[in-house]
């Protein structure tokens, strides 16, 4: 009976193989892309995913501050921090966030808002790199580019 049964194998911390990913966010959909960046990051696209371990890859984004929002968000979503004293609640929209001084911050806070919270969390944070521009400084790591539009299905089509 013991060689009929499947059992599922839980990869173990050294077992895992990270590997490097670019993304070239300009005129890509924050949503969208975030939980594309998200799930890579997790380690979701593997087939030896296991929950409690960080199995997820690298990505590297570019042109982070390139990217567009659908609808009236850019003047309608707001993001909301407080400075710990009464009264110290701060709102901006992400239409300043992406003109102002960290525009990668709008990308930033959707992935982060999409993984679980905790060390784990945190953890699969740090492999996240994200850059305004198209200079990054990881190319020793040869990412692989990932063509993160045709992974969308609903992408303006190009003639």
């Amino acid at each position: 009976m013991k060689a009929l049964m499947k059992t599922t194998k839980s990869v173990k911390a050294a077992e895992v193989t990270k590997k490097w990913h670019l993304i070239d966010a300009d005129g890509l959909v924050v949503g969208r892309l975030a939980t594309i960046i998200a799930n890579i990051l997790r380690g979701k696209h593997k087939a030896n995913y296991t929950p409690h371990i960080d199995c997820g890859d690298h990505v590297v984004v570019i042109n982070a501050g390139k990217v567009r929002f659908t609808g009236r968000k850019l003047e309608q979503k707001t993001y909301y921090k407080h400075t710990g004293y009464p009264g110290g609640i701060k709102e901006v929209t992400a239409g300043k966030v992406l003109e102002g001084r960290f525009p990668e911050r709008v990308l930033e806070k959707a992935v982060e808002r999409m993984i679980p919270r905790g060390p784990l969390g945190r953890q699969q944070m740090r492999s996240l790199h994200l850059y305004t521009g198209t200079e990054h400084p990881h190319g020793g790591q040869n990412p692989e580019t990932l063509d993160v539009a045709g992974m969308s299905r609903k992408n303006k089509v190009s003639a």
